[in-house]
């Protein structure tokens, strides 16, 4: 689920300005904000599920605006704050004034400096759009399905953490949910036929296919009666106790727009989510398998990869156990962004942008594999001060964004 494009923005002026004058002031920045994707309302007004933008039109609006601030977050918590301003009228003097004391509070923004340039619309959108993301990440709903796995001794936050650092609401559904929904599920044939028309080669039974395709039906069915935005599951369990494997349902979720994570990895089901609400792609959550400061390279791979990601792929056999299906793709090369989250209360991030050269074949290893070139210090750091296992990579070069987003979710959480 993607944030709205659209926002709100609200003007603020001195009261020695009337009506008419703060109508002259703000025709010329009207535009922009209409292009952008605004839409003028008054602050108490406003849409709590969209970002509102404060438009400081004129000095002498410092107190206004804070209080405009403070009562919304008393209405829907504190949020990133963003504030149009323009070269006259003490407008930018102002918004330096409110920014420094959001920032003194513990708050988070950015201020949009207008001066009627075509890079102004995109200025405008972007800030807003980051503000979006921060919104929509406090009203997701991210599904836990099982406990983490046992090996996850780093990356098993609970559900405080996890709310009070990114935003989302963990919605814990037990294990015992997704067995029991297994027992009585249908599979989906024609999952399973697309699956297999797709494949380059095959490995495994067709009805081992078919199998593996009620694990997607379970969990949409899980999906849809929480509302979920996004999920991890604690996906072994069905290895040992169901002999088949999460692998083609995890991807086919992803696919429909519901980022979906493996062994029950909480932050890396809220990178995932992350980067699917501020870019709109998919991405892939994998396993450092090798790691080489002095190459500047490393080698992820992991069992399951959406099917939208690859430019191939053949069907085979989950790695570690043998059975049920996996998914053995090939991601396209080209450049690409890789991501961790982690600290004690989820506060660090881990960034690194690459080139992806190749999805190698390496029959030790989980069935689909990327090679990704980056920088050496990065990779040096990863093996030094790790934040825990898994990795999540999207295509394109993301690390600007990433920090940008970052900074005003987590300083204004």
């Amino acid at each position: 689920m993607k944030p709205d494009s659209r926002f709100s923005f609200a003007p603020a002026a001195s009261s020695l300005h009337d009506a008419a004058s703060v109508d002259r002031i703000l025709a010329g920045l009207a535009d922009a904000l209409a292009k952008a994707g605004g839409v003028r309302c008054t602050a108490g007004d406003a849409p709590l599920e969209q970002p509102l933008v404060h438009v400081v039109l004129t000095g002498g609006t410092e107190r206004l605006v804070l209080e405009r601030l403070r009562a919304r977050a008393s209405r829907s918590g504190r949020e990133a704050v963003i504030l149009v301003a323009h070269p006259a009228h003490n407008s930018l003097a102002a918004s330096l004034e409110i920014l420094a004391r959001v920032r003194a509070d513990g708050g988070a923004g950015r201020i949009v400096l207008v001066e009627g340039e075509p890079a102004d619309v995109e200025r405008i959108r972007e800030a807003a759009h980051l503000a979006g993301v921060g919104l929509s990440l406090r009203r997701a709903r991210l599904g836990a399905v099982g406990e983490p796995a046992e090996w996850l001794v780093a990356s098993s936050h609970n559900a405080a953490a996890v709310r009070k650092s990114w935003g989302p609401e963990i919605v814990q559904v037990p294990i015992r949910d997704l067995s029991d929904r297994l027992g009585g599920a249908t599979s989906d044939p024609a999952m399973a036929k697309d699956l297999l028309a797709g494949a380059g080669k095959t490995e495994v039974p067709d009805s081992a296919v078919t199998e593996a395709s009620g694990v997607y039906r379970a969990l949409e069915a899980i999906v849809t009666e929480h509302r979920l935005w996004a999920l991890t599951v604690r996906c072994f369990d069905l290895v040992v106790n169901q002999k088949t494997t999460g692998c083609i349902a995890l991807s086919r979720l992803a696919d429909d727009g519901v980022p979906a994570g493996c062994e029950g990895d909480v932050p890396a089901a809220v990178a995932l989510l992350w980067l699917h609400l501020l870019t709109g792609d998919v991405a892939w959550m994998a396993n450092p398998a090798r790691i080489s400061p002095q190459r500047g390279e490393m080698v992820l791979a992991h069992c399951t990869v959406p099917r939208t990601m690859v430019r191939s792929y053949d069907v085979r056999t989950h790695f570690e156990s043998g059975l049920g299906v996996a998914i053995a793709g090939e991601i396209a090369p080209g450049p690409v962004t890789l991501l961790r989250i982690g600290g004690e209360g989820l506060e660090k991030i881990w960034v690194a942008e690459g080139q992806l050269h190749q999805s190698p074949r390496i029959e030790s290893l989980c069935r689909t594999q990327a090679l990704v070139k980056t920088d050496p210090e990065a990779l040096a750091q990863l093996l030094e001060r790790p934040l825990g296992n898994h990795l999540v990579l999207i295509p394109g070069h993301r690390a600007k964004l990433l920090q940008a987003s970052r900074e005003l979710i987590l300083e204004s959480a």
